[in-house]
């Protein structure tokens, strides 16, 4: 067929025409990794034809990792009766964030488990003395198993849950909980998490309520290349219906301590395809983030070459990965302006929503 041809499809591409399901499958299939890698440079090109890359200095903070979910691809979650089972005191929590804010840092993401113990009043307390004690910190927390499950636990919607917790001062929230937003793989690896229609219902909600999120992925466990592009296809229209993603950020599954170890690690040329063909393919998104902790560094520089245009963040603390046998390296601020450089473009600070702070010309 003259549509699924693979040079009507490059052309489709290189004219900025955007691609069907069946089209990006055909282009993924069928061409190699150069390929790709070119098509998604060209696109990177259009939209950030300034050389910028950017990079946020933030903090993980994990609140507890209590969790009852049990997604077979984790390895920081505890029950409630393990020995090292926790939920930070609220004062712990804001000696962080000023520890963060001592670092220059301009986000908060904060994210736990699913605690059947805390209540929608935690929340809205930590976040309200977090925005009082550090009114120029950016709050961008809470991934939307969390959000549906609070509705379930306090009999709420989840515009109230949004809403209460924007109004206790949540800025934005991060896609985490997406993994594959196919509903086959999700029953395979998170059967506890919210549903695929739960995880847009809160991004849209809180697209609606002015907040942004970003949207994310993890693969390299059980999906094939058509979850992938359902994943694609799903973030996509959303952004199309309320353009409230900043981002999008894909990474790979990391084995060690989880019920996924059986798996084979997903290689450098699968992610860096994955990630060209997130460019091609969201043609409504702006920024495609490139992974530096779980592909390391030197990978992490490849991928600004594959499509994306920020390399995420200097990270004062990191929990999940690091609780798998991954070795992960964070780097400090003058490394990832180093490595920005060393890949041949030019390197700029940014807060949460993506506008730049500072520039290393």
């Amino acid at each position: 067929m003259k549509t699924l041809s693979l040079d009507y499809i490059k052309d489709k591409v290189i004219n900025g025409e955007r691609l069907t399901p069946e089209e990006a499958l055909e282009l993924y299939r069928n061409s190699d990794l150069t390929t790709l890698g070119m098509l998604a440079n060209l696109i990177r090109k259009r939209k950030h034809p300034n050389n910028v890359v950017t990079f946020v200095i933030d903090r993980n903070v994990n609140y507890t990792n209590v969790c009852i979910a049990g997604c077979k691809f984790c390895a920081f979650y505890r029950r409630k009766s393990d020995s090292d089972a926790y939920t930070l005191e609220l004062e712990t929590i804001l000696q962080k964030v000023q520890e963060l804010v001592d670092w220059g840092g301009t986000t908060l993401l904060m994210q736990g488990g699913i605690n059947p113990d805390l209540p929608l009043r935690f929340y809205e307390e930590m976040i309200s003395a977090i925005k009082e004690r550090f009114p120029q910190i950016q709050i961008h927390c809470f991934s939307a198993p969390e959000i549906v499950y609070l509705s379930k636990l306090e009999k709420l919607s989840i515009r109230e849950v949004l809403q209460r917790l924007k109004d206790a001062g949540l800025m934005s929230v991060p896609g985490g909980g997406a993994e594959i937003l196919s509903q086959e793989v999700r029953k395979q690896i998170s059967p506890g998490k919210c549903s695929v229609e739960e995880w847009e219902e809160v991004h849209r909600t809180a697209h609606e309520l002015g907040m942004t999120t970003t949207a994310t992925m993890m693969f390299g466990h059980l999906e094939s290349i058509e979850h992938i592009i359902e994943h694609f296809e799903r973030v996509r229209r959303i952004q199309d219906e309320t353009g409230g993603f900043t981002a999008f950020i894909p990474w790979t599954f990391q084995r060690g301590n989880t019920e996924l170890d059986f798996v084979e690690p997903a290689s450098s040329v699968y992610y860096l395809k994955v990630l060209a063909l997130s460019r091609i393919y969201l043609d409504n998104f702006e920024n495609i983030q490139s992974s530096h902790v779980t592909q390391t560094m030197p990978v992490g520089m490849i991928g600004l070459h594959f499509g994306a245009n920020d390399l995420g963040s200097v990270m004062i603390e990191e929990n999940v990965i690091s609780s798998t046998d991954f070795k992960v390296s964070i780097p400090k601020v003058e490394d990832m302006v180093q490595a920005i450089r060393d890949a041949g473009f030019i390197p700029a600070q940014r807060d949460t929503y993506y506008r730049i702070v500072r520039r290393f010309d």
